[in-house]
């Protein structure tokens, strides 16, 4: 059984392509991936936030983790979000996963009530027993309104398949203190998103990054993480630089709405998210496509 060697390095997390029925298209998805294993990833996100996984059937779920165990073949490690609001419908979502061809899962809270440290733990818990898989603890409290303190993700760090966990960037943007304590107190990989502060996380020692713009376009990305993992600051301040313009649009629009103008871009389809959300259309569409098009043409 890997560990924690599914959790380092870059992280892409591609879109799920579906139709305005949930219906997963599982031919773009190999398209997607098959880049994502050319690059040579250190590993692939699927089903993750920007995976839709949220807007997904179990049936469809499946339906993208089977297109993606065939065609990534072992290439690269395939990490699947499980995230669920009932215990047993992650459990089953797990056992999915690892019957499916997965490597490891990945898991958010996912509530609708507001859950309590103790209830997220015993969530944890119980997937956990579904599964031999290696997990990664998805904490993002933007999404689902859920924080992790340090004693329950040492608490979870205790389970022996809990093996990493995705953090957001801190508040107060001090990675080097964060990281110093969470490896103090748990024996977590420790990964971080928010494309925006990728150059930091890696500086700063993180031992992975989970990237949206890295699901559809890992050049860039891929270029950052290695440059970082090679003390060249001055190369990563680079290429930061170089995306800031797409970072606004994230920060302004939603990288998941983002996201899907880049796909359109690269030629893969026109695909539309999920609704309620709706496609960027016009001025803002634009902002997109001149923050991308520099990338396109540089590979």
């Amino acid at each position: 059984m890997l560990g924690s060697s599914h959790f380092h390095g870059l992280s892409a997390f591609p879109i799920t392509p579906a139709d305005q029925d949930g219906r997963v298209d599982t031919d773009i998805l190999a398209r997607l991936l098959e880049r994502l294993c050319e690059a040579q990833v250190g590993s692939i996100g699927l089903l993750g936030s920007t995976g839709i996984y949220a807007y997904l059937s179990r049936e469809e779920r499946r339906r993208a983790i089977d297109a993606a165990v065939e065609c990534v073949k072992g290439r690269v490690p395939l990490v699947v979000g499980v995230g669920a609001l009932r215990t047993d419908e992650a459990q089953h979502l797990a056992r999915d996963a690892e019957a499916a061809g997965a490597d490891a899962l990945l898991m958010a809270p996912v509530s609708y009530t507001p859950l309590t440290q103790d209830e997220v733990y015993e969530h944890f818990r119980a997937v956990t027993e579904a599964s031999a898989l290696p997990l990664c603890i998805y904490n993002n409290p933007g999404t689902t309104h859920f924080s992790f303190s340090l004693d329950l993700l040492a608490r979870l760090s205790t389970l022996p398949r809990i093996k990493a966990v995705k953090m957001p960037l801190p508040s107060d943007g001090d990675l080097t203190s964060e990281l110093a304590t969470l490896r103090q107190r748990t024996s977590l990989s420790i990964g971080y998103s928010g494309d925006w502060g990728m150059a930091d996380a890696m500086l700063a020692g993180a031992d992975a990054f989970y990237s949206v713009l890295g699901g559809t376009l890992p050049g860039p990305v891929l270029a950052m993480v290695r440059a970082a993992q090679a003390g060249d600051a001055d190369n990563v301040r680079k290429i930061d630089a170089s995306l800031q313009p797409l970072w606004d649009t994230f920060k302004t629009f939603g990288s998941l709405r983002v996201m899907y103008v880049i796909v359109e871009m690269t030629g893969l389809g026109r695909l539309s998210p999920p609704r309620p959300i709706r496609r960027l259309e016009d001025k803002a569409r634009e902002r997109v496509v001149a923050a991308v098009e520099p990338l396109l043409v540089t590979g």
